[in-house]
């Protein structure tokens, strides 16, 4: 398939169903910039590494790299999601499934930001796909269960990985440190820490993007009654993603860096390092297998072994609970309005 920007533009002013499709998609991308984003920089902020505005503009940053850079190294994650559940040929109901599901996805994410919840955009888009398949084929036949098993992969990964190398990382710098004065390690941890949210952005840019790349690329292939196929990702793609995602994590989410840098744990400096590297090592080891997992619980998780260090009384178990079932419920929650939106568009359109 023509995969040049001549083509896709071509297509767009062709194709209504498909402008509406990109248009909730790139909607999707700037709400996880805005929501999601900002887990990767909400220890460096509390702990007063960087100022708010510096933390979020050097997030929007490096989450553009992020999308960029790993998407024309290993692009296998989009692929998962290309091929993680099958709209059928018929490319109306095909484009309108996928729009419902899409919609489901931002309802879902501005309804948790209300909140302040960090819930995970990652595990809603999988959701909603999900729904939408299901609406559309009346059942689970549009469900390649072996790429979806990667989403239960990742789930575990992340929720794992985050916690034991949150605690592993914490471990080494207490030890590495332990005889250190304090005042002469401030400046230390607090470069530190600042590359580790750098790196924590990156992550979530490689990691998300490639999703959402992989979500337009899959309505490219439905419009035009195609099965979705492995292609290399045209760099004007990565480029569009990279932009939205930036510009919607320039808008900031302050109620999403308070629930997860303050009311979860208190951290030092040396803790939201820890925490950071050891979410973005989570990341990246997922990313290269092309694995979709979700930002939030891997940074989430990280914070929680990082303060189990101490002493698991250091973690605030409410906070981590209300996160938990929001979490629990994203599956379900998101799937379910998918389902009722793809049935409701396809008797509407």
């Amino acid at each position: 398939m023509d995969l040049t920007f001549a083509y896709f533009f071509s297509e767009l002013t062709q194709n209504p169903l498909l402008l509406v499709a990109v248009v909730l998609t790139l909607g999707v991308i700037f709400v996880n910039g805005w929501t999601d984003a900002p887990n990767a920089i909400a220890t460096c902020v509390v702990t007063r590494c960087m100022s708010p505005r510096a933390a979020i503009l050097m997030a929007a940053v490096f989450n553009f790299l992020g999308v960029l850079l790993m998407s024309m190294i290993n692009a296998t994650v989009a692929e998962t999601i290309t091929q993680m559940v099958d709209f059928g040929t018929n490319s109306h109901e095909a484009i309108v499934a996928l729009s419902a599901a899409l919609f489901a996805i931002v309802v879902w994410a501005v309804l948790a930001w209300c909140f302040g919840i960090p819930t995970s955009e990652s595990h809603a888009l999988i959701a909603g796909l999900t729904g939408g398949a299901i609406a559309l084929h009346g059942g689970l036949s549009g469900v390649n269960g072996a790429e979806w098993v990667k989403v239960l992969y990742g789930l575990v990964i992340s929720v794992v990985l985050g916690f034991g190398l949150g605690w592993v990382m914490c471990k080494i710098v207490v030890l590495l440190f332990r005889r250190a004065d304090r005042r002469r390690t401030e400046p230390v941890f607090r470069a530190a820490q600042i590359f580790g949210a750098a790196a924590m952005s990156f992550m979530h840019g490689a990691q998300d993007g490639q999703k959402f790349m992989g979500v337009i690329l899959l309505s490219l292939f439905l419009i035009n009654g195609q099965t979705p196929e492995p292609v290399a990702m045209p760099v004007w793609l990565m480029l569009l993603c990279s932009a939205v995602m930036g510009i919607g994590t320039s808008v900031g989410g302050k109620k999403i860096i308070k629930s997860v840098g303050m009311d979860m744990v208190s951290l030092e400096k040396y803790q939201g390092f820890s925490a950071d590297l050891a979410a973005s090592v989570s990341l990246l080891i997922s990313s290269v297998f092309g694995i979709p997992v979700s930002t939030t619980h891997a940074k989430t998780t990280a914070i929680m072994g990082v303060g189990a260090v101490k002493r698991l009384s250091a973690i605030n178990f409410s906070v981590v609970k209300e996160m938990g079932m929001t979490w629990l419920l994203t599956f379900p929650g998101c799937g379910l309005i998918g389902f009722v939106m793809a049935k409701l568009f396809m008797w509407l359109f």
